[in-house]
């Protein structure tokens, strides 16, 4: 129970903020609210970062409530470290999946596509996070490959925090790692979203 309440809250955090940013982007399309939106003064990264913010802080809040209330003290999980870093590393990596939703509503056209894409990218960033099994026992060559995914740092602060109470000093790397491929993505998303505007 310990074990398996927080790897199924970082699991839930990154699909259903993939899901909610690229859904919502895909819907607006469809229901030409975009458009509304090109005849405002707002620029691409305007619309972009209200997509990524406004979608985590509703993730956030419920992760809060998920934490303190159904971890901590309905299933009585003792928690050693400091919650509110962990979710600080929660903060960070949310960056870093609504940018992958962005990425993704704006490579797909319709929900069906959507759906198909988000179910084969988030079995494997789950898979390979080391939430599922632990990444020492995964192959050398997909040990190597995982470092690149966000999911896998983001796993690994979670472990830290909340289990062996890991301080700032401790996780700083995996932050700062998490961080620097969030901008990245995010450049790459926001390169397709002003694309996908402009052809409009």
């Amino acid at each position: 129970v310990w074990f398996a309440s927080l790897m199924a809250l970082v699991n839930q955090v990154t699909m259903l903020t993939v899901i909610l940013t690229g859904a919502a982007l895909i819907r607006e399309r469809e229901h030409g609210t975009i458009e509304h939106l090109l005849v405002m003064p707002l620029t691409s990264l305007d619309i972009a970062l209200a997509k990524i913010w406004s979608n985590s802080l509703v993730i956030l809040l419920a992760a809060t409530f998920a934490v303190y209330v159904v971890i901590v003290r309905a299933l009585q999980v003792p928690v050693a470290g400091s919650i509110p870093l962990f979710l600080s590393g929660v903060a960070v990596y949310l960056f870093f999946a609504t940018a992958l939703g962005v990425f993704l509503g704006t490579v797909t056209r319709t929900m069906p596509q959507f759906a198909m894409l988000v179910i084969l990218i988030i079995v494997a960033l789950q898979m390979l996070s080391g939430g599922m099994t632990p990444i020492d026992s995964q192959p050398p060559w997909l040990q190597a490959i995982t470092f690149f995914l966000p999911s896998r740092h983001f796993v690994s602060v979670a472990q830290a925090i909340m289990y062996r109470g890991a301080g700032f000093g401790n996780v700083w790397p995996s932050f700062v790692t998490v961080t620097l491929m969030a901008f990245a993505f995010f450049a790459a998303a926001l390169m397709l979203f002003r694309r996908s505007i402009a052809s409009r």
